[in-house]
């Protein structure tokens, strides 16, 4: 592993990775919310955010999954005592707008699926920052060599 010689290095390196982390990271979350017991929704609400995520696909371009985004930023960015980490720099939401094919999604149903989508992408940055740490952990075990 590379020594890196300060947390800007060292966050410039990890960003690299990003990508590569993010795919295990979304299954991991999506298995978590989804495929546990008892799961966040049931069969026939997930069909419905899926159909959802492809209307919005095909309205706008930009679905529901996929469309959460990530950063790696250096500790001032978090705070005097934070050191570097990840966040969610964008949380997908469903439009207050109806959703062409769905009728009419009553706001109660919309403002639980975008509960479920901000404990989604709050998972997916649990497990980007366990993947970060580990390199952290790894370029620190170099720098001891």
């Amino acid at each position: 592993m590379e020594s890196f010689t300060n947390e800007r290095a060292l966050v410039q390196a990890a960003r690299d990775h990003l990508d590569e982390w993010l795919y295990g990271a979304r299954v991991g979350a999506y298995g978590t919310l989804f495929e546990s017991e008892p799961p966040a929704l049931t069969g026939a609400e997930l069909a419905l955010l899926d159909h959802i995520d492809s209307e919005l696909s095909r309205q706008t371009g930009d679905g529901l999954w996929g469309a959460d985004q990530y950063g790696i930023v250096a500790g001032s960015d978090r705070g005097p005592t934070e050191g570097p980490g990840v966040v969610c720099v964008y949380h997908p939401t469903i439009p207050d707008e109806s959703v062409r094919g769905t009728g009419s999604l009553d706001e109660s149903t919309r403002a639980e699926f975008n509960d479920v989508l901000w404990t989604y992408c709050e998972l997916v940055t649990e497990l980007l920052q366990e993947e970060f740490d580990a390199f952290r952990e790894a370029a620190a075990a170099a720098d001891e060599e």
